[in-house]
């Protein structure tokens, strides 16, 4: 079975204190998971992909709609945009009945916004990830640019949840995947943004081979000199009974091998939490990480406890003075 359905069922100055202070917030146990940073406004949301323009606003894309948008002037108080479409691409009824796109990936390289977005539905690996480009990254400017990788029912993939890499050698590459054989890894065109023509190779990140299929929604980041792979795993969307949680694995080659801290293959059920249920914070998952003026941010959904399983905006700091990411 597939990853429950993305529709929805019914940032901050990340505190504003010293460093130190900050630094004494880092937890001191795996299970010592922090509370979100305070966030305001429009904040319901899912699978949140953001980043900060070169004129300091914050521009949130999320599953829903023609991919949802908020935007932000200090990280704390979002409000509500357009779609990123004005009119839905023709080519997502061949995926999606609805149609909507889910979990979109934001990014900007080569004097262009870039957005990768999933469009499928519930129970079926016949998707597709799509590209949209925009010269401002604003709602209602992004062109689509068709498919870019999909997937039919014989598959053993599932092509939804992207994200795009960039890595120091100008070399472009996009994971992605959902439950079935887990999370793969396609070489990008950094002139067209779809696959390498020269490279198809479908490289094997993670998996769960026994018990669960449930992994999706990787994310990687390079620090130190070594690359660090975030997915979601277990159960989504099903509010306070959502089972969601994050883990990560780090590898020194982009394609991996991704091992967790005791040294498990995340191809093989391996991975190190960075997130898990606590207190009223339920499933935190779906996602991103974010590069800001104070830091790494770790952008993710979670569902309120106390607000009856309502999905909101989660947003932590990430320390990485022990070799792995650690939110606070």
């Amino acid at each position: 079975m597939s990853r429950t359905s993305r529709t929805f069922r019914k940032r901050t100055a990340l505190f504003a204190v010293p460093a130190a202070a900050l630094l004494a917030l880092v937890p001191s146990t795996a299970s010592a998971y922090p509370s979100p940073g305070r966030v305001t406004g429009d904040i319901v949301t899912h699978d949140p992909t953001m980043m900060r323009t070169s004129s300091g606003q914050y521009l949130l894309y999320a599953t829903g709609g023609g991919i949802s948008n908020k935007t932000s002037g200090d990280r704390t108080a979002f409000r509500n945009g357009r779609d990123a479409f004005s009119s839905r691409p023709s080519w997502w009824r061949n995926y999606s009945s609805v149609p909507e796109a889910w979990a979109p990936d934001i990014s900007y390289h080569g004097g262009r916004y870039l957005m990768y977005y999933s469009v499928s539905k519930f129970g079926t690996n016949t998707s597709a990830i799509g590209l949209a480009t925009s010269s401002t990254g604003q709602p209602g400017s992004w062109t689509d640019q068709g498919t870019v990788y999909t997937s039919r029912s014989s598959s053993d993939y599932n092509a939804i949840d992207p994200n795009l890499f960039v890595d120091d050698d100008d070399k472009w590459w996009m994971s992605f995947g959902s439950w079935w054989s887990g999370i793969k890894m396609i070489q990008i065109n950094p002139s067209n943004g779809k696959q390498l023509s020269s490279n198809t190779t479908r490289y094997s990140l993670a998996s769960r081979p026994t018990g669960t299929k449930a992994v999706e929604a990787p994310f990687i980041v390079k620090r130190n000199g070594s690359y660090y792979l975030f997915a979601s795993y277990d159960v989504c969307c099903d509010g306070v009974r959502s089972t969601y949680k994050v883990k990560v694995g780090r590898a020194s080659s982009i394609t991996g091998p991704y091992r967790d801290k005791n040294g498990v293959d995340m191809r093989n059920n391996g991975g190190t939490p960075v997130l898990e249920s606590h207190g009223n914070v339920i499933g935190p998952g779906g996602q991103s990480i974010m590069k800001d003026v104070d830091g790494d941010l770790i952008v993710y959904h979670y569902y309120d406890g106390n607000d009856n399983g309502t999905p909101k905006l989660g947003i932590n700091l990430l320390n990485w003075s022990s070799g792995w990411p650690v939110a606070y």
